[in-house]
């Protein structure tokens, strides 16, 4: 958990070890994180936010020679088949996979429960909030299966929210992650980014347990 945390926080400098270590290669590794945390179940702490704004910010110093076209490329074709996927796993398995004795070990059923509470509160338009906040956008297509959504319904959904989240912040953080001020702030800015984009979640799960008090 230490190293996770120290990742998160310091995600610029192992990008650019990454990068250094892997080369071209690093567009793929930078996908396989993104696809994981939205299309693997069990993987919702995996950064998001913060690794596409940091992906960004390198790709506008040109010492790192990275495009910001294929970042932007390469997030969203991850995003959009990470929820294919994780919404390909609700649909087939549903909830008797939670259930399951080893996986069901695997899985935060609590954020569970806040996915299912959030979803019911918004809607189909929770697929689209979801994308901005951590652990929640992890199960929001799993619980959209669940539902009974068809897979043409939640897609329409997946598609304007991950277009304009990869949209967001990749502009951000190629236009802002460069200035002096958020290079010497960089940790403090990404630990910023994660607790705003937490902000919802933790007051719809204070809201729920009051309302259930």
């Amino acid at each position: 958990m230490g190293t996770l945390i120290d990742f998160i926080l310091h995600i610029d400098a192992h990008i650019v070890s990454i990068v250094n270590t892997f080369g071209g290669w690093s567009y793929v590794i930078l996908f396989a994180i993104v696809f994981i945390e939205t299309g693997a179940v069990i993987m919702p702490f995996l950064p998001g936010d913060s690794l596409l704004f940091a992906a960004a910010a390198l790709a506008a110093n040109p010492q790192y020679n990275l495009k910001i076209e294929l970042f932007f490329i390469f997030f969203l074709v991850a995003c959009i088949a990470g929820d294919s996927l994780n919404f390909l796993i609700g649909h087939s398995i549903g909830k008797s996979l939670s259930n399951h004795s080893w996986f069901g070990r695997l899985i935060d059923k609590k954020s569970m429960e806040r996915s299912e509470q959030f979803f019911e509160k918004h809607g189909a338009v929770a697929i689209i909030l979801a994308r901005y906040m951590p652990i929640i956008r992890t199960f929001a297509p799993f619980v959209a299966a669940g539902t009974g959504y068809s897979y043409k319904q939640f897609i329409r959904y997946s598609l304007i929210g991950c277009i304009s989240w990869v949209t967001i912040c990749s502009v951000c953080g190629f236009f802002f992650g460069n200035l002096p001020f958020v290079q010497e702030h960089f940790s403090a800015i990404i630990l910023g980014i994660i607790v705003v984009t937490l902000i919802p979640a933790v007051v719809g799960f204070f809201k729920s347990r009051l309302s259930n008090s």
